[in-house]
């Protein structure tokens, strides 16, 4: 899945840069997005990112894309790859400035952990 996202000045730290939290925010909202859409049936909840490193700055009107991966599939859980480009402004046409596996667990309604149902 891909999606967009443009860097308004409401998304800016008290330097000029994007807010790491948004970023951190869009990672999590569209790679959720992502694993609602794959499993309609499922009530996930984020478990994880296996990093958080911010590779490059990034100034208003910048786009960033998001590129988001199926990695794998457990009992209870799913993980995604999410690279971030950033298009525009930033200092090449396609710089990474971020990366992680998000891992997302699905629960019933009492908030345990559920099994995920088996695709067919």
């Amino acid at each position: 899945m891909e999606n967009h996202k443009l860097v308004l000045p409401g998304d800016l730290n008290q330097n000029g840069y994007l807010f790491g939290g948004n970023l951190l925010k869009w990672v999590d909202e569209y790679a959720w997005i992502a694993a609602s859409l794959e499993f309609p049936e499922c009530k996930f909840v984020t478990l994880a990112m296996d990093e958080v490193v911010f590779k490059k700055s990034v100034k208003e009107g910048s786009i960033l894309n998001f590129d988001i991966r199926h990695l794998k599939t457990g009992n209870t859980s799913v993980q995604y790859k999410v690279n971030v480009f950033c298009r525009n402004t930033c200092s090449e046409i396609s710089d990474t400035i971020f990366s992680t596996i998000i891992t997302f667990v699905n629960i019933d309604s009492n908030g345990k952990k559920s099994a995920i149902p088996v695709l067919h």
